[in-house]
Order: C-alpha cells, then structure tokens, then sequence
C-alpha cells in the first residue's frame, strides 16, 4: 500500500514538471505573446494562454477566438497575430490601434470567419499594392472596417476570394473613387453592404451579377450622382435601403414598391424631386420613411396611411402642399416621430394625430396651417417635442392650456404662429402644475403684449427661454435669475423698461457647469443656421436682451457669468461705465453694447477675453484710447465709430497728438512691431480661416431654398 502512495506521488510530480497536454498551443502561445506585449496588455506568461484577456481555445488548445473591443489597446497590431493559423474570430474593434492597414498581416489567416477593426485609427490604403489579389481566405464571413482613417478606391482584387462574405462595412473612412461594380459578381451571397460615410463619387452600378440576397444597403453621406441604380428595384430581400447625403436627382421610380420587404427608406439630404408614388402604402412594412431636404412636390399619396407600421416620417424641407387635415393619422398607431416642418401643408392640425398612442415628437413648423391647437392634444401623454412656429394660429392662451397636460413635454416651439394677442398670463396658469419637465420655450415673434409672466418662474428645468420679438412691456422680473437651469435668455425686441436685474449674474447654468443631461438626445433636431442641433450640450449660451427701453448702469453682477457666449445689451440707454467685471466672462465670443448711453474708457481688462470674436461699442460717449493688442487690433473701425472721443491705433487717430494720425514708427520699430505682433495675428487668422472653411463646409451642398428654421430666432 505504502509503495503504491509512493509511486502515485513519484508519478504525479513527474507530470508537473513535463509540458502539460492542457496547454495552449506552442505557435499559439509564441504568436500571442509579442501582440500582447506590443500592446501593453496584461497577462500571466506563466499560466496557459487559452485563460488570457480575450482568448479562447477549442479542441487540440488551438486559439479560435480573440475577442479585446474597448479595452483602450493602443499602437500596431503586431505581424505575429498572423500565425494563430486556426483563428476564426477576431475582435479589437474600439480601441485606439493605428498604423497602415494590417490586412496583408491577416490574410494569411485561411480560417478566419469575422473580422471587426471597427472604431480605430489605421491609415492609408485598405491593402497596399503588394497585397493585391491575395485577399482574404474563402471562410471570411463578415468585415467591419468602419470608423477608421483608411483612404483610397477599394480594388475589386480584394473581393475575389470572399466568396462566402455575408457582411461587409466600409463606412466612415475615406475611401473615394466608385463603389465596386462587381461586388454582386464576386460576392453573390452578401446580405449587407454599408458604404456610407465616406467620399465615393459618380453613379453606383452593380451591373454584373445580382445581390440576390442582399438585405441592407448603404451608401449614405458620399458625393453619389445620378438616380437609384436600376438593379436595386431587382433585389427583393432588401429591407434597409439607405442613400441620404449625396447629389441624386430624378424621380422615385415606381418599381420601389416591388421592395414588399423594405423597413427602412432614407433618401434624405438629396435633390430628389417629383411626387411620392401613388402606391407607396404597397410597402406595408416600411417602419422608415426619410424624404426630408429634397424637392418633393405635390400632396399626401392617401395611401401612405397604409404604412401602419410606421415608427418615424419625415418630409421636411419639400415642396409638398394641401391640406392633411382629413387624413387618419391614427392608422399609424406605431408612429412615434413625424416631421412636415418646412413645406406649404394648409389648413387645420389634424385631430387624428392625438389618436396616435405613441407619437412622441411633432414638427410642423413652416408651413401654412391655421386655427387653434387641438384641444384633444391634452391627452399625449408620451409627446416630448412639438413644433409649430411659422403657422397661423391663434389663441396662444388655449394652446398652453392644453399642452400643459403633456406630462412630458421637453420642448416647445411657437414663435411667430400667434400675432397681435395677450401674452398668457391667466390665473390657471399662475397655479397650474404643467410643464415640469419643459426645457424650450419659444414665444418669439408673435407680437404678444403684456408683460413677462410670473408662471414661468414655476419651469424649474427651462434651460431656452426666447420671448424675443414681441411688445412685452413692464421690467424684466428679478426672479428669472433665480432659474436653476436657464442659459439662454432671449428678450430682443421689445419695450421692457427699467435696470438690467442684477440677480440675472445669479443665473447658475451661466455660473457653473453643472448642466444635466435630460436633453442628451433630442428627438428631433431643431436647426439654426442651416447647422443641425441634435442636443443642447453644444448650443451657445447667452443673454440678449437689445432693443429694448433698458436705462441704469450695466450691472457688475454679469461678469460671474462665465460660461456664457453671447451678450447682447445694444440699442437701449444703459449708461455709465463699461464694467471691469465683464472680463470675468471668461468665453464670451460675442459682445454688443452699441447704441447706448455708456461713457468713460474701454477697459483694458477686455483684452483677456481671449475667445471674443465679434465686439461693438459703436454709437455711445466713450473717450480714451481703445485697447491695444490681442483680438481689439483685429476689429473694425464699425465696432468703435460713434464715439468721436475715442482715440488709437484701429482709428488711426492719436491720442496725445491733437487728434492728428501717429506719424509712422522708425523703421526698426516697425519691423520690431511686425515680428512681435506677428505669431498672433497668424494664430487668429489660421482660426478665422478654419472656423469659415467648417461653416461653409457644414452649409454648402446641405442647404435647401426654404430650409430656414422654425427655431431661426432661439439664439
């Protein structure tokens, strides 16, 4: 018995100290090592690399599976992942790798099923010229390549031996040249395609062989020509069928509607034009319908109603016309978003769309509808967004009575669709419990008399108030600058009278950052010059309140507002001096106090407003020298002019010198004053020039005749 026990230990160390027959793979383990180490990724070189970060092993300790998405891997991928010869899956996606493509490392992979390089920064060409033809082996299943910084046209070569490829996802890169014409031919069995986000150009053909069982397709945000490519009506599986954000025209052939499967339409940010197709309510699947930022013209096909699985319908930015209040939006009892803003759509506000149980975001802004809101609105529960600015309402006081029982209600848009009526000021109003979660309020424009209403002191989470353009009369309350969560402030153009509350420097979303994100996402974006706004994160904040009948001294109180961008004080009689405090306004990009009353002298303590990009003082009693240096040596002579006192060098008028032009300086100084002044001025002028090319970038080619927004004055 003894001698047994003894042996059975013997034996049992012995097995420790040889290979284990349980450990991964040699090559495996030699393969995975230098990619771990290269990338800075932690593991136990002691212990079998099958239990590493990511790793998996299938019969014979061969490694199958590497999966590491979002673990912030940074840097190469190493060659030696190349050798993991029995690897079928593999997975980096979301990290911070870089460097040339490392196609040519993995085609040498034959087993390899899925490959996602997603959301990374690899460069330059998808395979560099020595790696044509090789392509991938025939197991290759599905390719994400998408989110990474890869250039150039795409060789039909690297398609030849993905015979089996399922899924293949290109978008946003920079590839350019024509999407593959024989993608069809060399892949016949691909069920999804995505293309977008990138710079391809010219028409898309897929005129040799047939996607027979292609079922999402997108093209999307390229610069695309022509009309929908004919073999598209032949695929009759395709489900998602996507090309907004190029420069197609022509007319929506009617074969679409043999695309019974379609659940998803976008050909949206286009130049489509023509009617929607009569039969359109044939694609009784469809859940997606974006048409916004064409031409369409015409009416309502009555059949679209048939499209009752519609989730989101937006004909925005159109030509469409008639009146829609005699359609039953309530057949579409899953529509949860409807856009018609920005067309000429006429009469009453459909009753049926209070019908609709999901409808969460109504824009109808723009267009030409008249009456009341519908009282039955009181029972959307679920509606969050509603837009009817630029209509011809009326009875504003009825309207806010009947959407304050919208429980949730984030944002509301009226401004110039009343006109000529009493600013709502009811006693229902001063005790109702509505609006607790409204975030936007927009009353501009409709000419509304009276006086700022005590009721909005109850909307604890407003964060845009705009009542700009009105005939609200009376002072500006104090109590506004107890809102906790307002940063836009807009009362431009109207008669309010009185000082500027100093409580307004209280304003804690002006104060400190400590914005909530209720409106992380809006359920629909609402636009400001031709530029989409789809949170209000990035809006910019302000208090304008020019044009009005505002007197006293500009309180100092306003320079603790530190976050805000805009401050607009002009074409009122505010006097005294310009406060030294406003240079607390610490990214202000925007300042008027033009057409004032104020006196004294500019204060040097503005020069450190080092974002101001726009400044008037203009028609005020201002004397002394303006400011020298940092952005006031780039303002013209407008910001200044109306202030005969005024001296220096932007007016080019001394000011020890009895008025007369400073002589020029020795030429030593002035070659001096040029270098010392010259890393600046190249500083912001590399900024003007960047901040103009991205504002013509974001307007040009997107811009749409009457895309003006219905939000035009929220700022």
């Amino acid at each position: 018995m003894v001698c047994r026990i003894l042996t059975s230990t013997l034996l049992f160390l012995l097995l420790l100290r040889l290979p284990s027959t349980f450990a991964c793979h040699g090559v495996d383990r030699d393969s995975l090592i230098p990619f771990f180490n290269s990338l800075s990724l932690p593991f136990n070189s002691s212990s079998d690399c099958c239990g590493w970060p990511g790793v998996t092993c299938a019969a014979g300790r061969r490694v199958t599976h590497l999966s590491l998405p979002g673990r912030g891997l940074s840097g190469p991928v190493s060659p030696s992942i190349g050798n993991l010869s029995f690897l079928v899956y593999l997975n980096l996606s979301q990290n911070i790798l870089y460097g040339p493509s490392p196609f040519p490392i993995l085609s040498s992979l034959r087993r390899l099923q899925v490959l996602d390089l997603s959301f990374n920064r690899f460069v330059g060409p998808l395979w560099p010229n020595e790696g044509f033809g090789r392509g991938f082996g025939v197991s290759i299943k599905s390719v994400d390549v998408s989110s990474n910084l890869f250039n150039g046209s795409i060789d039909p070569s690297f398609l030849y031996r993905g015979v089996n490829l399922v899924s293949f996802n290109f978008s946003n890169n920079g590839f350019s040249g024509q999407i593959p014409t024989e993608i069809c031919f060399r892949v016949p069995g691909v069920e999804v395609l995505d293309f977008s986000g990138n710079e391809f150009s010219g028409e898309v053909s897929l005129s040799r062989g047939e996607c027979a069982n292609l079922r999402v397709f997108r093209v999307g945000f390229n610069s695309l020509t022509g009309n929908l490519p004919e073999e598209i009506f032949r695929m009759n599986n395709l489900t998602v069928l996507s090309f907004p954000g190029n420069r197609l025209t022509g007319t929506i052939d009617r074969r679409i509607l043999d695309l019974l499967n379609l659940r998803i339409l976008e050909l949206h940010f286009n130049g489509f034009n023509g009617e929607i197709p009569s039969d359109i309510g044939r694609l009784f699947n469809l859940q997606q319908l974006l048409l916004h930022n064409n031409n369409f013209s015409g009416t309502l096909p009555p059949s679209l109603f048939n499209c009752t699985n519609l989730t989101t319908l937006l004909l925005r930015n159109n030509l469409f016309n008639g009146e829609v209040s005699g359609f039953d939006f309530s057949r579409l009892h899953n529509l949860n978003t409807i856009d018609l803003g920005n067309n000429s759509f006429t009469g009453a506000i459909p009753d049926s769309l209070c019908r609709c149980p999901s409808l969460a975001a109504v824009r109808l802004a723009y267009n030409n509808f008249s009456g009341e809101i519908p009282s039955c609105m009181s029972s959307m529960t679920p509606l969050s967004h509603f837009s009817v600015s630029n209509n011809y309402l009326s009875n504003v006081t009825g309207a806010l009575k009947t959407l304050r029982h919208c429980k949730n209600l984030a944002v509301l848009f009226m401004s110039r669709c009343f006109s000529d009526e009493q600013m709502p000021d009811d006693d229902d109003l001063h005790h109702f419990s509505g609006f607790q979660g409204l975030q936007i309020l927009t009353l501009g424009g409709c000419k509304l008399s009276g006086q700022i209403p005590y009721w909005i002191s109850n909307l604890r989470k407003l964060k845009v108030l705009n009542l700009s353009y009105n005939n609200v009369s009376g002072p500006i309350p104090p109590w506004l600058g107890d809102m906790p969560s307002l940063f836009v402030l807009n009362l431009t153009q109207n008669h309010l009278s009185g000082e500027l509350p100093r409580e307004l420097g209280g304003l804690r979303a002006l104060t400190s950052d400590n914005s909530s994100s209720d409106l992380s996402y809006l359920a629909l974006p609402f636009l400001f010059d031709s530029l989409q706004y789809n949170t209000l994160f990035n809006l910019k904040r302000g208090l304008k309140v020019g044009n009005n009948n505002l007197s006293g001294p500009i309180p100092i109180e306003i320079g603790n507002l530190k976050l805000l961008h805009i401050l607009d004080l002009s074409f009122n009689s505010f006097n005294g001096e310009i406060p030294d405090q406003l240079s607390g306004l610490v990214n202000l990009e925007r300042l008027d106090l033009s057409d004032n009353r104020l006196t004294g002298e500019i204060p040097e303590s503005l020069t450190k407003l080092h974002f101001l990009s726009w400044f008037s003082v203009a028609n005020n009693d201002l004397d002394g020298e303006i400011p020298g240096g940092s952005q006031f040596a780039t303002f013209p002579v407008s910001s200044f002019s109306g202030n005969p006192k005024l001296c220096g060098f932007v007016l080019k008028k001394s000011c020890g010198n009895g008025g007369q032009q400073p002589a020029p300086p020795p030429v030593e100084e002035q070659h001096s004053r040029m270098w010392s002044s010259f890393p600046f001025l190249l500083g912001f002028s590399v900024g003007f020039v960047g901040v103009a090319l991205a504002f013509w970038v974001l307007t040009s080619g997107r811009s749409h005749g009457n895309s003006s927004s219905d939000e035009r004055s929220l700022l």
